[in-house]
């Protein structure tokens, strides 16, 4: 636990504000997760079967309830928004489908962008506390008594070195958890582009009296 402190104050001022992007990327990597894995994240194929099922059985408000089991989840509610106008024409279908999706996709992207922008701020004043620390080293060298370089030098080396080395201790977790959350970012707003179209097939093919399968 030493070691960790004198790493710490050994870095100089760089190392607070360095920490402050720590904390924070931790805090928006524990809130993406939870709502990205827990909230917004489901088992599109396997719910979409079952409104699939549903659907072709004329049963919107079962497939309605069905979505409502998933209240946070983001398909559900782009997919409860076209159920609900299921009744109506081609264009009222696809409207509130938009209208949803527009209103759902935002909450899924965001903040998980802010965690590149933690990481790439992190590094910077890692590299700045090294060129700072840089400085002071030479500066000692030029006014500093015999005596005293050694001494000097190894302070301010320690702060070139120790903010370079918190920066990236900093910023490689929040580039490896913004890789992450993009992928399920990527994967939820996949899920609503294809099962939607999907939905409004089916929806306009029963409005014909001629249902057919979601996937062919």
């Amino acid at each position: 636990m030493s070691g960790i402190y004198d790493f710490y104050f050994q870095g100089g001022a760089f190392m607070h504000p360095i920490a402050i992007c720590l904390i924070f990327g931790i805090g928006l990597m524990v809130e993406r997760f939870i709502f990205l894995f827990f909230r917004y994240n489901i088992n599109g194929a396997a719910f979409m079967a079952q409104i699939q099922k549903l659907v072709m059985a004329n049963n919107i408000d079962r497939a309605i309830k069905l979505c409502n089991a998933a209240p946070s989840a983001a398909l559900p509610k782009v997919v409860k928004a076209g159920l609900t106008r299921a009744n109506k024409g081609e264009m009222e279908i696809a409207n509130a489908i938009e209208e949803a999706t527009l209103e759902v996709i935002p909450k899924v992207q965001k903040r998980t962008n802010l965690l590149q922008a933690v990481a790439n701020v992190a590094t910077m004043l890692g590299l700045l506390g090294t060129i700072f620390g840089l400085i002071e080293a030479f500066k000692a060298l030029d006014s500093a008594t015999a005596d005293q370089k050694s001494k000097l030098l190894a302070k301010y080396i320690s702060i070139a070195l120790n903010t370079t080395a918190f920066g990236l201790v900093a910023a490689i977790p929040c580039l490896v958890a913004h890789a992450i959350l993009s992928s399920i970012t990527k994967k939820i707003i996949d899920e609503i582009d294809e099962y939607t179209v999907k939905l409004q097939n089916l929806l306009f093919s029963r409005a014909k009296g001629s249902a057919n399968p979601l996937d062919r």
